[in-house]
This record gives C-alpha cells, sequence and structure tokens, in this order.
C-alpha cells in the first residue's frame, strides 16, 4: 500500500456509559469507512474512559473478544478496514488495557497490552510484557498505549523489533501531569512517525477537552487537533514515504 486515508476516532467517551460508548464507536467507525479511510483508530479505553473502575468497577470486563467486540468484527468483515480498537480485557485473573488490530477479513491480527500502567486511574491493570509490531497491510506498526509514550524505551524496542511507523491510541490531557515533549521527542529519538488518536470530554478528575490528536514526525507536530465534540479526523497518509500527504485533518463531527 503506498498512499491510503487514515482516520482518528477523537471521541468524547463518558466512563459510566459502557453501551453508549460503544454504540459511538461503532457509528464513528462506520462513518469514517464512508469517508475512505483505510486505518481506523480509536482512543485508549475508548469503551469506558479512563476513571471508570471508581464508578462502574471491573466485573464486566470479559476476555476478547467479547460478544461486542466479535460483532465489531463481523462489521469489518464488511467494511474490510483495518481498525485500531481499545478496550479492556480479562486474562484469567488479570486484567490489561489493551489495543486490538483487527483486519480486513474480520479477523484479530494482533494486540498489545499497555506496559507503562503507573497511574492511580489504572489500578485495575496489569502491565504488558511484550513487544511486537504488528503487521497491517504489509507495515509494521508498533502499538504504544497512552503512556508507552511517557519513556523512551518501548518506542526504542518497538524501532529494534522492526516497527516502521508508531501509532499510540491516548487518553492524555494537558495539566500537572500532561504531555510534556513526549511525542515529539520518540519521533526524534526513533526517527519514526508517530500518529496519536486522542480523546475530549471530561472524567471526575480528568479533562481532556484541550487533549490535541496529533501527526508527530522528527519531532515536530504536523497535524493537530483538539474539539469539544466527538469528531471523526481524517488525513491521507504516504507509506513509502512515511508522513502526511494533508496539510489538515478534514473533520467530521458526529452526535454522541
Amino acid at each position: 500500500m503506498k498512499t491510503g486515508k487514515v482516520a482518528l476516532l477523537h471521541l468524547e467517551t463518558v466512563p459510566w456509559a459502557i453501551g453508549q460508548n460503544r454504540h459511538l464507536i461503532v457509528e464513528a467507525i462506520k462513518h469514517a469507512a464512508t469517508t475512505g479511510a483505510e486505518w481506523i483508530v480509536t482512543p485508549e479505553l475508548a469503551v469506558c474512559g479512563l476513571q471508570f473502575a471508581h464508578i462502574v468497577g471491573t466485573e464486566w470486563i470479559q476476555p476478547q473478544p467479547d460478544v461486542w467486540m466479535q460483532q465489531v468484527c463481523k462489521l469489518n468483515k464488511t467494511l474490510k478496514r483495518t481498525i485500531f480498537l481499545a478496550c479492556p480485557e480479562r486474562d484469567g485473573p488479570r486484567l490489561y488495557n489493551s489495543v486490538f488490530v483487527i483486519g480486513p477479513t474480520g479477523e484479530m491480527i494482533g494486540k498489545h497490552r499497555k506496559i507503562n500502567v503507573a497511574s492511580d486511574s489504572l489500578s485495575w491493570s496489569s502491565p504488558g510484557d511484550s513487544i511486537a509490531p504488528i503487521e497491517c497491510n504489509g507495515i509494521r506498526v508498533g502499538v504504544l498505549v497512552c503512556a508507552d509514550v511517557y519513556t523512551s524505551n518501548i518506542a526504542r524496542a518497538m524501532k529494534f523489533e522492526g516497527a516502521q511507523m508508531l501509532v499510540s491510541p491516548a487518553s492524555w490531557g494537558p495539566g500537572i501531569h500532561g504531555p510534556n515533549g513526549e511525542w515529539e521527542q520518540r519521533t526524534h529519538e526513533t526517527g519514526l512517525p508517530l500518529i496519536v488518536c486522542n480523546r475530549t470530554g471530561a472524567e471526575k478528575t480528568l479533562d481532556f477537552w484541550k487533549a490535541p490528536s496529533l501527526v508527530v514526525k522528527d519531532g515536530t507536530r504536523l497535524l493537530a487537533h483538539t474539539s469539544k465534540k466527538s469528531a471523526v479526523l481524517t488525513f491521507n497518509w504516504d507509506f513509502e514515504g512515511m508522513a502526511p500527504r494533508s496539510s489538515r485533518y478534514t473533520i467530521d463531527y458526529i452526535r454522541n
């Protein structure tokens, strides 16, 4: 694949409304598909929000694919896209903050479990222990979940393992513990471009209204978006030059 369109689902996630969030994700995926996007990325924990455990607990988390994710896989068998779907999972006694990659045939082609989970909001999550790029349409993608970008070791290891680009579903807004150049630094260190799908909205002690979804290359933000509404952001990507061909996002606002 030489060029293609990427969609970032910059969504307002509500931590106590899992059914509502799932509906929003599916509608956003469908909309992204109508734009011609080949790759569709959700933010971190798109189905439940970051601070969900304090409100709805963790008993609802199932081994994946659960019934809902199976429905998304079935939908994608029709849409024939590549979907980076961020969702918690249960594996025996452990829970993980994971991203699942669903291929154009509707089959799971890979997953990444968040490694850097040292956060009060993520006290429910065990750290992942595997660093391996996922091959998507012939491109080796290093998936980093939010704070996996905070330190240099995971991005460097992804490059060592053969990653050609980095994709990061995130729930990372400004503030005391907000991003402070980490996205830019990881691209500078590795030489790999980074696509960040962030979110909007607010939770009990976190504010994402000004959290940006980004395309970063060589330490520079090339595309950025924040909004007060859920949006599908699309842009054209050069998979040979590993750079955006669009000078700005196309923005389609959608209802929650």
